[in-house]
């Protein structure tokens, strides 16, 4: 969605300029769900230009989209060589989410959850308000009770206007269930800013995010002004933190040479 405005091969040169490795491709505008001819396409614009397909970003409503409308998703997900699919956990907010709509959501989420991975497809829940996903605890909570760890998981940003370490909090409760994170810096409420304005938020992120096997993507949403330009620049920060993140993982070793120098006095 971070440039739905913009057609297909442009996001393409956008992503690729930016030295991005991957692209989610929505169902709302670019990929539409049950246009295979489409997807296919888009597949084949992406990998030619040396991107993966991250995944598909539908925007089914687990518990109340029609049985057909999910199979035309994943069939379309199929097309477009998506390993994963995202989609959201109802259509209300867990604090204002009764027991049937509770229900409806996790039955719906295992059953469209074996059907994806009946072709081979992950499923990531959007973790947005207005949904049973809008807080750790009760993204955690719903993990729990769909019990299919291995099909489906989570993606993970950070809430608007929380503070870092509350934030922080609720991707470590998260752990080991983060499919992917949607990376963008908003302060103090919807205000878009540079990525680098939240730097320390995102240091703190790539390090809880080294060594979780189940993450595969760091995928921008949103940047400053919709901008080509500001994803590029994004971009260079993004691969800053993940190099210094590295070099803290894996520190480079003493100076075998230098170590072994008699002492002077």
């Amino acid at each position: 969605m971070t440039f739905r405005s913009h057609a297909p091969a442009d996001v393409i040169r956008f992503a690729a300029d930016a030295r991005l490795k991957a692209i989610e491709w929505g169902g709302d505008v670019h990929v539409p769900a049950g246009d295979f001819v489409c997807a296919k396409e888009v597949k084949d614009r992406t990998v030619d230009a040396g991107l993966a397909v991250a995944s598909y970003g539908s925007y089914l409503r687990l518990g109340s989209s029609p049985r057909s409308e999910q199979e035309a998703a994943v069939e379309t997900a199929v097309a477009l060589g998506a390993p994963r699919i995202r989609v959201w956990a109802g259509t209300r907010g867990s604090e204002d989410a009764g027991a049937h709509h509770w229900a409806a959501v996790v039955r719906d989420a295992r059953e469209f959850a074996d059907t994806a991975a009946s072709a081979d497809v992950l499923v990531g829940l959007e973790f947005h308000g207005g949904t049973l996903t809008d807080r750790a605890e009760s993204t955690a909570a719903l993990l729990s009770e769909i019990e299919r760890d291995s099909r489906l998981g989570t993606y993970w940003q950070p809430p608007q206007g929380m503070p870092d370490s509350e934030a922080l909090r609720g991707l470590d409760l998260l752990a080991g269930n983060v499919l992917a994170v949607h990376a963008f810096s908003w302060w103090p409420t919807d205000e878009r800013r540079p990525l680098a304005d939240r730097s320390d938020l995102w240091r703190a992120v790539l390090e809880r995010m080294r060594g979780q096997d189940s993450l595969n993507d760091v995928l921008f949403e949103f940047v400053l002004g919709d901008s080509a330009t500001q994803l590029a620049r994004d971009a260079g920060t993004l691969r800053r933190l993940i190099e210094e993140a590295s070099r803290e993982a894996h520190p480079e070793p003493p100076d075998i040479a230098a170590a072994r120098q008699p002492a002077s006095y």
